[in-house]
């Protein structure tokens, strides 16, 4: 029988792998490729990222020079100088730049994951300038390529970013509706005029920007997509930035409002494809979204782990009072339950990125993991990061010990690149109309028995059978229980 010394040491071993995001990613996923890069950025960012990234996130929101004093319009985003040297950090290690080359997007998840855990904003602008190099490097003409792509692989400090710009004043659940920005033709290209309302990453050299073209049908059939330069073909600003946004955090990423008047943009793929290829940006971000979520999870774990061991209460660490031991257990399956539906939202991605419309089977069942990884992750990051708080009792309310930085940052990640709602609704229709819920059980019949396979598979078949009104009424308890389900039969066969 183990004394109560012996059962922290047992517990501790078990609780280790959380400290840093590199040795609980390889706790978990099978032989991961090049470790030396992802140590070589933890690295990095214990010495030197995370004090800058704490500085930033105090320093508030950044601010944009409008003009430069001669009176010219510049719309220049000004951050502590500091940010710079974590920005640029993830793009030389090859947050885009390793996607295209090694036409595999593990290493890109990968950084991120390790990055996030030291600043889940930054990774924003990352997946955004990714979100802009995947489809023009898939559906942009050779000319186009030429000219933007290689400054978006650059491995130095001249690499350009890129940007995403779907959403309007109207919000960007209802893209068919809430989009009303016109592209008209012109002599070597569109004109777009528009005002887009949540702009993450303003002030990006290239945008990837959804329009309706003159006269295009109504609703997202009408959409296409357009890539955006900064700065038109005379040198001039091709878009203005009305404002920087206040928001509750991410500090470490400038969103703003854009104009655009009659600027400069490129069609991508054609006109009557554009809301496939939105989409297809916006799998991009959503799984990158579930991904940070994970890690910033574990960051709040982390946090919570080193103030219970050294926190006295009744005469010995906080940590070794059962009731709080049991919950640092607890949390720790569930994170390991969370990252591996995230991850298997990543490697199912990595296997469809580069298909065109008509997508296979397998994209679709990508599509309802993709939802039910983006949903699941972003609320169970929010619900660790308020637990960690309560970890540090009345301190962890207190902005100068950064425990409230992690439910700040968190909060946002449920509402990003498409709300909880968004994620529940998108993931009932592939299941209706791909019925990919039942590929879905063929990749977890490995480690689910069969009567728990029949068991959900006949509770999805029953909701389906409801009238229109109680279907979606009713269906975030069922997707609920099939995020937890599927996380949890998926986290059985990874080793740990």
């Amino acid at each position: 029988m183990l004394m109560a010394g012996g059962l922290a040491c047992a517990h501790m071993t078990v609780l280790d792998t959380v400290r840093l995001p590199v040795g609980f990613l390889q706790s978990r996923l099978s032989a991961i490729q090049h470790p030396e890069m992802l140590e070589a950025e933890q690295a990095w960012w214990k010495a030197e990222g995370a004090r800058i990234s704490d500085a930033i996130d105090r320093a508030g929101t950044p601010w944009v020079r409008m003009f430069d004093r001669h009176g010219n319009r510049v719309d220049e985003v000004l951050y502590p100088r500091e940010y710079q040297t974590i920005l640029k950090k993830g793009y030389r290690a090859g947050v885009v730049w390793r996607a295209l080359e090694g036409k595999s997007l593990i290493e890109t998840y990968l950084l991120i994951y390790t990055i996030s855990f030291y600043d889940p904003g930054v990774c924003c602008p990352y997946t955004v300038s990714l979100g802009t190099a995947v489809p023009l490097a898939k559906y942009g003409g050779s000319e186009l390529q030429a000219r933007f792509l290689p400054q978006l692989l650059r491995k130095d400090d001249s690499v350009w970013q890129g940007a995403t710009w779907m959403t309007e004043i109207e919000g960007g659940s209802d893209l068919g509706a809430g989009v009303k920005t016109i592209a008209r033709p012109a002599a070597d290209g569109w004109l777009l005029t528009g005002d887009k309302y949540f702009t993450s990453n303003a002030g990006a050299e290239l945008a990837v920007v959804a329009a309706r073209p003159e006269g295009g049908v109504p609703g997202v059939r009408g959409l296409a997509l357009f890539l955006v330069p900064r700065y038109r073909n005379d040198g001039k600003l091709n878009y203005f930035i009305r404002r920087l946004k206040d928001k509750i955090a991410t500090r470490s990423v400038p969103t703003g409002e854009v104009e655009l008047r009659d600027s400069e943009g490129y069609l991508l793929g054609s006109a009557s494809s554009g809301i496939y290829l939105i989409l297809e940006v916006l799998n991009l971000s959503r799984v990158a979204n579930s991904v940070v979520s994970v890690a910033l999870a574990q960051r709040a774990m982390a946090d919570a782990l080193l103030y219970a061991e050294r926190r006295t209460a009744f005469g010995k660490p906080i940590l070794d009072h059962p009731l709080l031991r049991y919950q640092f257990e607890s949390h720790l399956d569930a994170l390991r339950s969370a990252l591996a539906l995230a991850w298997e939202s990543v490697r199912l991605l990595n296997e469809v990125w580069m298909e065109r419309p008509p997508y296979s089977e397998r994209y679709h069942l990508f599509r309802l993991v993709a939802h039910l990884a983006k949903y699941w992750t972003a609320e169970f990051a929010v619900d660790t990061a308020k637990w960690a708080m309560e970890v540090h009792g009345g301190l962890g309310v207190l902005a100068e010990f950064g425990v409230e930085r992690w439910l700040r940052e968190a909060m946002i990640l449920a509402i990003w690149e498409g709300t909880s709602h968004r994620q529940i609704l998108d993931g009932l229709e592939v299941m209706e109309r791909k019925q990919a819920h039942r590929m879905l059980f063929e990749q977890l019949a490995r480690n689910a028995s069969a009567k728990e396979i029949e068991e959900m598979a006949s509770e999805i078949q029953a909701h389906l059978k409801l009238t229109a009104v109680e279907k979606e009424a009713r269906a975030e308890a069922l997707f609920r229980r099939l995020a937890v389900f599927a996380a949890a039969k998926l986290a059985a066969k990874h080793r740990g």
